[in-house]
């Protein structure tokens, strides 16, 4: 089979990936727009990890394309250089500058000193990160101990206050970790973001769907108390299955106002099975800590009314299809699988080790938390309780 010819795509063209890329659609729903493969609008975004470039823009005091031109002719009819200042109402200074760095009177062109303008004019900003090689060191240590960008530099803003040298932006980080030009973070650093993938995606790439069997007798979270939705008070939690490969899962709990965690081995999905698990761990926390628990319509939870029996504490459960309602949860799993990746055989973890791990992610700060840790919030709630 004869093999297509290379296409290069215009500026345009590129916008509309770029553009197409923010609005979460995928390589392939890209490609189709030109009629071609996934790879040819890979090699594009690759470029910069997936995070489009900065649109470069002419200063104002540069000269223009057009002005050029009116250079280029006026040379051509043998106009003095002062007399072509005054026609652009610019310093003979400037169209003398101009004229010599492109080739003398003899061998301007307009269109060549526009692109030579355009070419030197690529000096990008060095990166702070590059410029405070111990800033970096920092930063690099953070993401190895699986803290977010964002974290980070929430972080550094509490941990150095009133030295700038030692604050940096998520987004500087970010771009650090996916544009390898810059040379500041290394590659293997990205294992340890949360989604450890090659290229920064859209936040709107995808949306989790809740299409499962309907819980008899399930109470909806319509009728949770006013200070679980706002978080004025602690002890309304939200829960979740974190599954692995072979059948394994974890369920996992977060206590809405303070973002605590807390993870439980259970040992399969069946109902009884379940709520036992569940039973076992909501007897560690006194009642004024564990209130009510919010859950998705996976059947696990068929067992909520025994479970309420047995703890006092009420179950509500989201609308179909709406895991947003359990935001905090959804967002907790996210974090829960730079330990767990998918495909993870989860039946190994001891409770114990469980433990580890829920402590790690507790020590971890919050921007929500004004950079506070979960650990921290939730010891001050246990204390007031006592």
């Amino acid at each position: 089979m004869k093999q297509r010819p290379r296409i290069y795509y215009t500026e345009s063209q590129k916008a509309l990936m770029w553009e197409r890329w923010r609005k979460g659609e995928s390589l392939q729903q890209i490609a189709q727009l030109f009629d071609r493969n996934h790879s040819s609008i890979q090699r594009i975004l690759a470029e910069t990890g997936g995070i489009r470039p900065t649109p470069r823009h002419r200063s104002s005091l540069a000269l223009t394309l057009a002005e050029r031109e009116e250079i280029s002719r006026a040379l051509a009819s043998g106009h003095s250089i002062r007399s072509i200042a005054v026609l652009l109402e610019r310093a003979p200074s400037t169209i003398s500058r101009e004229i010599q760095r492109n080739g003398g009177q003899d061998c301007y062109r307009a269109n060549q000193a526009d692109q030579a303008a355009w070419d030197r004019a690529c000096r990008p900003k060095t990166c702070k990160l590059a410029e405070n090689r111990m800033l970096a060191r920092i930063v690099a240590a953070k993401l190895q101990w699986l803290w977010s960008p964002e974290q980070i530099a929430g972080w550094l803003k509490c941990a150095y206050p009133d030295d700038e040298n030692y604050q940096v932006s998520h987004e500087t980080i970010y771009r650090s970790l996916f544009i390898q030009a810059r040379g500041v973070l290394k590659k293997e650093l990205l294992q340890h973001l949360r989604r450890t993938r090659a290229m920064r995606r859209s936040r709107h790439h995808t949306q989790k769907s809740d299409d499962r069997r309907r819980i008899p007798d399930a109470v909806s979270i319509s009728e949770r108390p006013a200070t679980a939705e706002d978080r004025a008070v602690p002890g309304h939690w939200e829960g979740d299955l974190l599954c692995g490969n072979r059948s394994s899962q974890i369920a996992t709990l977060v206590e809405r106002q303070t973002r605590y965690v807390m993870l439980v081995k259970v040992a399969s999905k069946d109902a009884e099975t379940f709520a036992n698990a569940l039973i076992k761990n909501a007897r560690k926390l006194p009642q004024e800590l564990y209130k009510s628990l919010t859950w998705d319509r996976g059947t696990e939870m068929a067992g909520h009314k025994r479970f309420t029996m047995a703890t006092d504490i009420q179950v509500y459960f989201c609308d179909p299809r709406s895991p947003w309602q359990r935001g905090t949860n959804e967002n907790t799993n996210g974090l829960l699988r730079q330990y767990f990746p998918k495909g993870t055989d989860v039946s190994t973890y001891s409770q114990a080790k469980l433990n580890a791990i829920a402590r790690k992610l507790n020590e971890r700060p919050r921007k929500t938390l004004d950079y506070a840790t979960p650990a921290e919030r939730f010891h001050q709630s246990v204390a007031s309780t006592g």
